[in-house]
C-alpha cells in the first residue's frame, strides 16, 4: 500500500482528465434538446465539461461546479461561463449541506482510495451513505460516494452521466452502488470501449448514463464501441429505450454484456435445470499469506544450503508450475528439480529453531533485509511463524488468462495467495468435482462471477469462485484422467470442451445441442471481450 506522503498529487486528487469526445457525447445525451436545466459538475477538475457546454452553445438555466483543488477551481472560474457558480470545496461536504437540486449531473469523479481521504472526508462520505441507508466500507473508492451523493441531489426526472472505472460492473466494493442504482433509476445505459481510454494507467472505463422517470420499470442496456471516436456514430435517442429488465438477484453487471436470449438462458438455469453452484460442494479460501514470499518460498538449493529440510513443505506457488488438472508428486518433483521455488518454509518457535545453526543463519539473513518489519510479519508474536498453514484438496488459480483452472491437489502441496485453497465437503467425490468444472457453462459463469483487469486478466476471489455454476454428477469422476491427459498434451480448450460438454452438459444434465452452443458462445463472448483489453 502506498503511503499518502509518497503519493503523487495527481493520485491524491484522483485526477485523470476527460477527453473532449466523451464530454461532448455525455452532454448531447444529457440535454438532448432540453433547456432551462440546472446542471451540477461535482468534480470539475480542469473545467472540460463547462468548457464544452460553452463551446457547444448549450442552453441551460444554471451551472454549479464543485472542485477541491484551488488552482483547478480558479481555472474553471476563468472560463467566465454565464449563470455559473464555482465552489472550491470537497464534494462530500457540499453534498451534505446544499439544499439545491439539479436536473442533470455530469462529470468524471476522482478515483481516490479510502486511505487517501482525510478524516473529515471520510466522515462526510459516510454521511452520504447513511442518507441512502447504505453501509460505508473502507474498501470504497471516492467515485462511489460521488455517484451516490449526486443521485441524492437530483430532481425527479433527473439524469446522471459519468465517466467511471469499469470496476463498477464487477468488483465487490461497488455491489452496494450497483444495487442502489438499479433501484433508484428507471433507465441505465452502459457504454464500454474495446480500446483503453487511459492506456497509461491500464484503467478500463465506461460511460454510465442513468435516468429517473417515475415508473415501476427498471431497464438496462449495454453498448460497446471501438473507441471514443466511435461515440459520434451513436444515436442518443436509442438510449431512451433500454430493453433488458434488471435482475436484482444478479450482482454483477457484466451479465448485461450479453444479449437477451443469453440472459434468459442463464436466468432459467436455477428453475429449469436446477444446476448447482461450486459453493455447495466445497469451501474456498485464500492461499497462505506469508508476508514475504521471496523469503518463505525457496528452491531446493536454498533448502540444502541452510539445512532447512526439516521445515520445507511441498509448495506450488505459481500458475506456470501447473500444466494439468491433477497436481501429482511427480509434478512437484519436476518443479523442485527445475530450480523453481517448490518449498514453503514452516518454521517452529524460536526456542526450537535455535538448535539449527544454519536455519538461524537464514533467519538472520532475512532480518538483515528487514523482513520482520513488513506489516504481516511485524504483527506476529514471532515473525517467522506463518499462520493458517493448511493444504487443501484442490486449488483454484486466482488470476488467469484463457480460462481459470481448478486443480486436484493430489500431493497435498501448500500454496501462497496466488492460488485459492478449495476444501471439498464430506461426501463429495473430488474427481467428480474437478471433472464437472470443465465445461462451457462453468467457464462462462466464471467470467461473470470474476472481474477483468486492464491487461485482460480474469481474477476471482474466494466468494466469487463459490458462485461458479457447477453441473456436478458423481459419474463424471470417470473423466478426470482423460481431461487431465488432454490438458497435459496442450489440447486446445475448444477441443476439450467439445468432449466435456457432451458428457457433462448433454448426458449429465440434459442440455440440448442448441443450449450447449449458447453456453459456449457466452463464454467466448465474455472471454474475448476481456482478452481484447490486453491487445488494445
Amino acid at each position: 500500500m502506498k503511503l499518502i506522503k509518497n503519493a503523487t498529487s495527481q493520485k491524491l486528487r484522483g485526477g485523470f482528465y476527460t477527453p473532449e469526445p466523451m464530454v461532448d457525447f455525455i452532454l448531447k445525451w444529457a440535454f438532448n434538446g432540453k433547456i432551462d436545466q440546472d446542471i451540477l459538475e461535482p468534480s470539475s477538475g480542469d473545467g472540460v465539461f463547462l468548457e464544452r457546454i460553452k463551446a457547444n452553445k448549450i442552453n441551460y438555466k444554471s451551472v454549479t461546479a464543485v472542485e477541491l483543488d484551488r488552482n483547478e477551481a480558479k481555472k474553471t472560474k476563468k472560463l467566465g461561463l454565464k449563470s455559473s457558480k464555482i465552489i472550491n470545496e470537497d464534494f462530500h461536504t457540499f453534498c451534505n449541506k446544499t439544499k439545491k437540486r439539479f436536473d442533470v449531473v455530469v462529470g468524471n469523479p476522482p478515483y481516490i482510495r479510502y486511505q487517501y481521504f482525510d478524516k473529515n472526508q471520510q466522515l462526510e462520505a459516510n454521511k452520504i451513505f447513511e442518507k441512502s441507508d447504505l453501509k460505508y466500507s473502507k474498501l470504497t473508492n471516492a467515485w462511489v460516494s460521488f455517484v451516490i451523493g449526486s443521485c441524492q441531489l437530483l430532481n425527479e426526472g433527473g439524469k446522471i452521466g459519468f465517466v467511471l472505472p469499469a470496476e463498477l460492473l464487477q468488483v465487490s466494493y461497488a455491489k452496494t452502488l450497483r444495487n442502489f442504482l438499479a433501484h433508484f433509476f428507471n433507465k441505465v445505459n452502459i457504454i464500454s470501449f474495446k480500446k483503453l481510454v487511459f492506456p497509461e494507467v491500464q484503467q478500463e472505463v465506461i460511460l454510465l448514463l442513468c435516468e429517473k422517470n417515475g415508473n415501476n420499470k427498471h431497464l438496462i442496456e449495454h453498448l460497446e464501441v471501438n473507441d471514443i471516436k466511435s461515440l459520434v456514430n451513436i444515436d442518443v435517442s436509442l438510449l431512451k429505450r433500454p430493453k433488458k429488465e434488471i435482475d436484482f438477484k444478479n450482482n454483477k453487471w457484466t451479465f448485461y454484456f450479453l444479449d437477451q436470449e443469453e440472459i434468459d438462458f442463464l436466468e432459467s438455469l436455477n428453475t429449469r435445470k436446477k444446476v448447482p453452484y461450486l459453493k455447495e460442494f466445497a469451501n474456498v479460501e485464500v492461499g497462505i499469506t506469508t508476508g514475504a514470499n521471496p523469503f518463505f518460498t525457496v528452491d531446493k538449493s536454498t533448502v540444502e544450503r541452510f539445512n532447512l529440510k526439516e521445515y520445507a513443505k511441498p509448495l506450488v506457488g505459481r500458475s506456470v508450475q501447473v500444466n494439468s488438472i491433477i497436481f501429482t508428486k511427480k509434478d512437484w518433483e519436476r518443479n523442485r528439480d527445475s530450480k523453481a521455488r517448490a518449498h514453503l518454509l514452516v518454521f517452529p518457535c524460536l526456542d526450537k529453531l535455535k538448535k539449527n545453526k544454519k536455519a538461524m543463519e537464514y533467519l538472520k539473513l532475512g532480518e538483515s533485509n528487514e523482513i520482520q518489519k513488513g506489516y504481516k510479519c511485524g504483527i506476529r508474536d514471532e515473525w517467522q511463524i506463518v499462520p493458517s498453514i493448511r493444504a487443501s484438496h484442490a486449488l483454484f488459480i486466482r488470476r488467469n488468462n484463457i480460462f481459470p483452472k481448478l486443480i486436484e491437489n493430489k500431493v497435498g502441496a501448500y500454496t501462497t495467495d496466488t492460488m485459492h485453497r478449495v476444501s471439498i465437503k464430506e461426501g463429495v467425490n473430488s474427481h467428480a468435482l474437478i471433472s464437472s468444472y470443465y465445461n462451457s457453462l462453468s467457464l462462462a459463469s466464471a467470467e461473470i462471477a470474476g472481474r477483468s483487469h486492464g491487461g485482460g486478466v480474469l481474477e476471482l476471489m474466494p466468494n466469487e469462485v463459490g458462485e461458479i455454476i457447477l453441473p456436478y454428477k458423481e459419474v463424471h469422476a470417470e473423466q478426470i484422467n482423460k481431461i487431465d491427459a488432454m490438458v497435459r498434451d496442450k489440447t486446445s480448450i475448444d477441443e476439450i470442451l467439445s468432449y466435456t460438454d457432451e458428457i457433462i452438459l448433454r448426458q449429465g444434465f440434459g442440455f440440448t445441442k442448441k443450449e450447449i452452443k449458447l453456453a459456449n458462445s457466452i463464454w467466448k463472448k465474455l472471454r474475448d471481450r476481456r482478452l481484447n483489453r490486453s491487445r488494445s
